[in-house]
């Protein structure tokens, strides 16, 4: 063997002896970081530092950041990690008018709530307040407003106790172009013995319209159309029912009538 390849055995014992105190530091040192992360997550947890400083709502029209805020419960003196996230987004859901929620947390005290909101889509009239109507039928009576609306059509001469017809006109009206459905100023329901869906539209354009809750998106959608076709300046009735034909408003009279 050649010896300049041979290593005594003194030589060898202060290199182990290096290597294993550095292993033994680098194992105190990991230790006592583990121990102080341990140490702050516990001070974290329970201290107020892990209470909810801050709230952030997007996605909210119908309802303000106050009243989002009051409907999830959380205030300053909650806990961030005791939040149930899918049983939050579900209170906020039995509100009536969301239609989902998605709620996150961030380090160290932040709750961020984004919603998404059923599209409103009238006002109900009823004893001089304006109720509004969302898509899916429901009625917003906490959001009820006293100053005529102009945002949305408004809802005449129906009660409160015909759900399936106010739900219908909700399902009708989702299903319009912006186009007609911003030409609608008021839906009056007018139900005939031949027809319990029957309605009556009162035009931005000072039209009046007749048709069916049956087929009122899909004869609607026509209007622009029909309007554009009659070739007038006169205003009249026109009805969708059957076919669709235009009878002008021969007076005033007949035309407030």
């Amino acid at each position: 063997m050649d010896k300049g390849k041979v290593v005594s055995l003194e030589d060898r014992i202060p290199k182990l002896k290096e290597q294993r105190r550095k292993k033994a530091n680098r194992r105190l040192i990991f230790l006592l970081l583990l121990f102080f992360l341990i140490i702050v997550c516990v001070i974290y947890f329970q201290s107020p530092l892990s209470h909810v400083k801050n709230i952030e709502i997007t996605g909210n029209h119908l309802y303000t950041y106050e009243d989002l805020e009051k409907m999830s419960g959380i205030n300053s003196n909650t806990n961030i990690w005791t939040i149930k996230k899918d049983k939050l987004a579900e209170k906020l859901k039995d509100t009536g008018g969301i239609k989902s929620a998605k709620i996150s947390m961030a380090i160290p005290n932040t709750v961020h709530i984004d919603v998404k909101e059923y599209r409103k889509i009238a006002y109900f009239e009823v004893k001089n307040k304006f109720i509004p109507l969302l898509e899916n039928g429901d009625m917003l009576h906490d959001r009820a407003m006293t100053n005529s609306p102009y945002d949305a059509p408004i809802i005449k001469d129906m009660k409160s106790e015909d759900e399936r017809v106010i739900t219908k006109i909700g399902e009708e009206l989702s299903n319009l172009s912006a186009e007609v459905y911003n030409a609608i100023s008021e839906i009056r329901y007018t139900p005939k013995n031949t027809d319990k869906w029957h309605v009556t539209i009162y035009m931005n354009d000072g039209n009046q319209v007749l048709a069916s809750l049956s087929s009122f998106s899909d004869k609607m959608k026509h209007y622009p159309s029909i309007i554009a076709q009659l070739n007038t300046d006169k205003k009249g009735v026109i009805d969708l029912e059957v076919g669709s034909y235009f009878k002008a408003f021969e007076s005033e009279g007949e035309k407030e009538e």
